[in-house]
This record gives C-alpha cells, sequence and structure tokens, in this order.
C-alpha cells in the first residue's frame, strides 16, 4: 500500500471519507487551520498521512496532531492522531498509518485519547500502553436535561445501526432554541470570563504561573490558545472561565458545546481544566459552574472525557455525583521516558477532542455571523 502525507489537494477526499463514516467535515478553511498549528509548524511535521489508490488519490487516512509540551525550561513535542479512517475493503490499512505516525522523530510520545471500542485493542499491538492506569477507560458525565437525555438514548436503540447516509435523512433531532440564545451566565464573585490570552493577559501570567511549577504540561500559553480558539468550523466559540484569588487567575476551565451525531443530544464538553498547586479547589469551583449553566446554554449533559487521578480527586463532591462512562479503555500511549510518563496527566486538552468535536449544527440564518465570531476568538459574554 503506498502511504504518503496529507496534501492540501486531497481535503475533498479527505471529506468524502468522513462522509462515509459519518463523522463531521470541514471547511477548506478548517483544513488549513489544522494544517497552521503552531506546534506542527515547529518540527515541520505532516498533519496527516494518506493510503493512496493507483490514482493517488486517498483511500484511508490518519490525521497528526502535533502537541508542544513544557516540562521546566524545555520543550519537547508528542503527536496523536485523530479521525483514522479506514474502510472495510482496505483492511489492514491501519498499520501502515499508524506505523507511518510512529516513525516520526523528536516525539518523546505518541498517543491517543479517544480510541473507540473497535480500535482500541489494536493499539496493544504496537506498543502503546493504557494510561493513566487508573483512569485510562473512564469518562464522566453529569446530567442536566433528563429528559432529552432518555429521548438520546432511545434513538440509539432505535436507530444506532444504521449507515452514515441513512442517519443524515432524519434531520438533526434533539435540538432547542437555547442554543443559540444563550442567557448570561450566571457566576459566583470568584470565577470570570476570559476573553484575553494574549501575551500581556491575566491569562498570560497563569500559564507563567503554571509552567513556574515544573509539571510536565500540554502547551496552553497564549499562541496555541490563540489557535485553539480560532477555529473556523466551529458554530459557537468555546467558553474560557477562570477563577481569581487576590486578584490573580489560579485555575481555567475550557468548554465547547458538542452534537456528537445527529441521534445525539447537545452536551457541553470540557476540554481542559487546570489550576495551580495552590488552588486546587479551582477544578470543582469552576466544573461546577459549567454544570450550573449547561442546560441554560443548551446542553443535555456535561462530559470530561478524559480524567486523571489528579482532577479525579480535585472534582472533590462532583466525582460521586458523575454517571461513568467510557469503560473499553480509550486512552493509550506509547512515551520514551518512564518518568514523563509516570508524571503525565492529561485532560482532553491533551488529546484530539477540540479538532474532532461535531459542532452543533447552526441556524442557516446564523450560521455566517457565528462562524466570524469563532473566527475571532470571542467567548460568550458573562
Amino acid at each position: 500500500m503506498s502511504v504518503r502525507p496529507i496534501r492540501r489537494s486531497d481535503y475533498e477526499a479527505l471529506n468524502r471519507l468522513h462522509r462515509q463514516v459519518g463523522w463531521p467535515e470541514r471547511s477548506q478553511a478548517g483544513w488549513r487551520w489544522l494544517e497552521d498549528n503552531p506546534a506542527r509548524r515547529d518540527i515541520d511535521a505532516p498533519f496527516g498521512w494518506v493510503v493512496a489508490d493507483r490514482q493517488d488519490e486517498p483511500v484511508a487516512m490518519l490525521g497528526n496532531l502535533i502537541q508542544r509540551f513544557c516540562k521546566d525550561d524545555e520543550r519537547l513535542y508528542a503527536a496523536t492522531g485523530f479521525s483514522i479512517i479506514v474502510p472495510p475493503e482496505r483492511a489492514g490499512a491501519s498499520r501502515y498509518l499508524i506505523k507511518a505516525i510512529l516513525a516520526q522523530p523528536n516525539l518523546f510520545a505518541c498517543y491517543t485519547l479517544n480510541a473507540n471500542p473497535r480500535s482500541a485493542p489494536l493499539y496493544k499491538l504496537f506498543g502503546f500502553q493504557p494510561g493513566p492506569m487508573q483512569t485510562h477507560a473512564l469518562k464522566l458525565s453529569w446530567v442536566v436535561d433528563p429528559a432529552t437525555c432518555l429521548k438520546g438514548r432511545l434513538l440509539r436503540r432505535l436507530l444506532g445501526g444504521i449507515s452514515a447516509e441513512q442517519a443524515r435523512r432524519l434531520g438533526e433531532p434533539l435540538m432547542n432554541a437555547r442554543l443559540f440564545q444563550p442567557p448570561r451566565l450566571k457566576l459566583p464573585d470568584d470565577v470570570v470570563v476570559l476573553r484575553d490570552v494574549t501575551g500581556n493577559s491575566p491569562y498570560a501570567d497563569f500559564w507563567r504561573a503554571l509552567t513556574a511549577e515544573g509539571r510536565l504540561l500540554a502547551d496552553r500559553g497564549p499562541e496555541i490558545m490563540a489557535w485553539r480558539l480560532s477555529d473556523p468550523d466551529q458554530t459557537l466559540p468555546p467558553i474560557l472561565l477562570g477563577r481569581v484569588r487576590d486578584g490573580r487567575l489560579v485555575g481555567t476551565a475550557t468548554a465547547m458545546m458538542t452534537k456528537t451525531s445527529l441521534i445525539e443530544p447537545p452536551c457541553l464538553d470540557i476540554i481542559d481544566l487546570t489550576a495551580l498547586k495552590t488552588a486546587p479547589e479551582a477544578i470543582e469551583v469552576l466544573t461546577g459552574v459549567l454544570i450550573d449553566n449547561a442546560r441554560a446554554l443548551g446542553a443535555a449533559k456535561v462530559r470530561l472525557q478524559v480524567t486523571n487521578p489528579d482532577i479525579l480527586d480535585q472534582l472533590g463532591a462532583l466525582t460521586p455525583k458523575a454517571r461513568r462512562e467510557g469503560g473499553w479503555g480509550h486512552c493509550h500511549a506509547r512515551v520514551d521516558d518512564p518518568v514523563l510518563a509516570e508524571t503525565w496527566a492529561p485532560t482532553p486538552f491533551d488529546g484530539d477532542y477540540a479538532v474532532c468535536a461535531r459542532a452543533v449544527p447552526a441556524p442557516r440564518a446564523q450560521h455566517a455571523a457565528v462562524r466570524v465570531s469563532a473566527v475571532q476568538g470571542q467567548f460568550w459574554k458573562a
């Protein structure tokens, strides 16, 4: 099989592959946005590979999301695959794609935090290990609209086996008017909406304080955050909250509204939770604020798809209230340094959730205006 890096001329073929499996397609601007990942540009890595047929047309694919990490004063790089799509008639192509991502030089780790039940066993064949060990199979969710969640479960039972083409004929059930008419967020006095992530902002000061602690962290600095928040295919801008103590940020939370499939209800997905070591309570406070506001924003539940032992502890009283999902083991990694492997405490931010999430479909009249606000990196106004 012929494996080569993705080219810009492949974008339509990549969308065709996504369409076949019912995954969200990207606009031309969206594919270019993925290509513009600052971490990828640092090391001039491909942003994915395709298996090509005899006409050099893509027939299978794997995306390559490069993540920049910080540890003390050192910059490190890792790769997480996304959108691995191998049609049944191309069985066996996945191994060539995974070998391509593993062959990249100068990476301290290669991992997935988003394996599905079918692909999860495959990673062990390539030397990946489940991790973090205590939480690699755990997802948490908090239901805020039980009736809509029940409707979603019924739809999955009735329609879960239909093809992507058949599903598209159903329209988009389980939508609601609140999604695109969000109210003012109800926030406690010590929680604020963050709108500025530039180098001179309070957010940048928080990031500098976070890196000074010496932990292994996926880069959340101003450059990366500005890129993350500018995804042109998001129909609703992300929510970025901060916990303030003594006039400075001590914790942050990032969340985005998603709708995993046509027959799933809207969900407020927590993409990141971070706090200084001196303020672990910020994790519980910020998560609680997201849960309290989720239904008014149009979500049926709040979800945290990657956890680690520290976050489980810091969520405090919210952990036993959560519904436990997952179970098949969706987090697998190959990390060169055993010390780094032991100290890494990933959140969904470290994975591909933000770049692969299916956006809530926008009403046509609003779509253009909402897309402009997302490109400009604006947030919900509190």
